[in-house]
């Protein structure tokens, strides 16, 4: 059986931060499924995950060795066309998509001298900043969409919803797709510019607006009257409510009252509180910065829109407001009232009024532990340590 490495580079993660603090950058949630599902449902083999050293403990196996192997990068957009490609790569030879590392097979060892020829354009696209996961994410959703469903059976549209647009597309596949289990009643669903995916046991609650291309994975929620607009994706057991627009929520977080979210990423185990509004859009119409981590400074996107980026574990408390691309660290605790500065270092507290102070890391293992005991889960000795090394980072942005 052909094996399959799935690496992350020093460099493409740290730009990722702070998604990638805390998982490996195939574990981002891009589409309806993470980038790791796309490429175990497209290069059949045997997986194997190499972030960063020190997240290998929990994610990677620490025997791994392989003298032929199929590496390919953590942040790749898998695509059929492109697993083709991959799968017929000699030995010494590899993919690359601008001057990142696409794929390439061998042993692994000093992948720089191998002999690495352009992906198609077409087909090469990567994760490279945070906000190419909404830029990127209704393109993957109707990607994913067209593979999860074919030839399978949706379960029926209540009678008390109504759908704008055909179920169907012209050559006949689905538009509209609802695993088992999953409730929708007094919905209104708009397919007419791309899918509606509903996942297992997912709820979409009465007077909820949504318009596709749009995903709603396993066990989320969709509140009454939430306004759901095109390009976002909520993954396992999020919440949803009042005004959402291209956002990617990873899973088991939360922005369930009203408030804007737009051109957002919300990691794990996040949770927005009531009223909360975060600006897309800067009042002069000017180009988008945001921090990045890997250049201690921010950087220019050539975006007009780019709202909230938050790490794992973060919170708004009710009426919070975050400026225009926002970045929160893990573990920030954000309250209180006016505009906090662009960039919170992870594991602050406060506000823009009375400042900012550290979390005790004891105080965040509790709240972690209740956040995550609801949904029967633990926090474990590796996941601590994760958090630790997080933490000194966090020291070199304090101050």
């Amino acid at each position: 059986m052909r094996k399959i490495v799935i690496f992350d580079t020093q460099e493409a993660h740290d730009n990722l931060l702070p998604l990638s603090f805390t998982r490996p950058l195939c574990d981002f949630r891009v589409g309806i499924t993470t980038l790791r599902e796309k490429i175990e449902a497209m290069m059949p083999g045997e997986v194997q995950v190499l972030p960063v050293d020190y997240l290998r403990d929990k994610f990677s196996d620490s025997g791994l060795r392989c003298g032929d192997c199929l590496y390919v990068a953590g942040n790749a957009v898998m695509t059929p066309a492109l697993a083709r490609c991959i799968e017929g790569l000699e030995p010494g030879c590899g993919l690359r998509a601008g001057d990142s590392p696409l794929a390439f097979r061998g042993d692994g060892d000093a992948f720089a001298a191998y002999d690495f020829a352009a992906a198609p354009e077409a087909e090469a696209d990567m994760v490279r900043f945070v906000f190419d996961i909404f830029l990127l994410n209704a393109k993957a959703v109707e990607a994913d969409f067209r593979r999860l469903t074919d030839g399978r059976q949706s379960q029926p549209l209540s009678e008390s919803n109504l759908l704008i647009g055909s179920p169907v597309d012209e050559n006949g596949m689905p538009l509209l797709f609802i695993e088992e289990g999953a409730s929708v009643e007094g919905a209104t669903l708009n397919v007419k510019e791309g899918p509606i995916y509903i996942g297992k046991d997912a709820v979409v609650m009465e007077g909820a607006t949504l318009r596709g291309p749009l995903a709603l994975c396993a066990n989320a929620k969709i509140k009454m009257g939430a306004r759901i607009y095109s390009g976002s994706t909520f993954g396992p057991y999020c919440k949803v409510g009042g005004e959402v627009d291209n956002t990617v929520m990873f899973g088991y977080s939360n922005k369930a009252h009203d408030g804007y979210l737009g051109n957002a990423v919300i990691g794990e185990w996040c949770n927005i509180g009531a009223g909360v509004n975060a600006s897309n859009l800067k009042n002069d119409y000017t180009k988008i910065r945001i921090w990045n981590y890997a250049r201690h400074t921010f950087m220019r996107t050539d975006l007009q829109f780019c709202g909230l980026i938050m790490g794992d574990h973060s919170k708004a408390g009710v009426n919070c407001m975050f400026n225009t691309a926002t970045v929160l660290g893990v573990g920030v605790n954000i309250h209180g009232s006016g505009f906090p500065r662009a960039f919170v270092p992870s594991f602050s507290e406060g506000s823009a009024a009375g400042g900012f102070s550290d979390v005790p890391m004891r105080k965040f293992y509790d709240i972690a532990e209740r956040v995550m005991g609801r949904r029967g889960l633990k926090l474990t000795e590796k996941d601590r340590l994760i958090y630790e090394r997080v933490r000194e980072v966090a020291a070199r942005f304090k101050g």
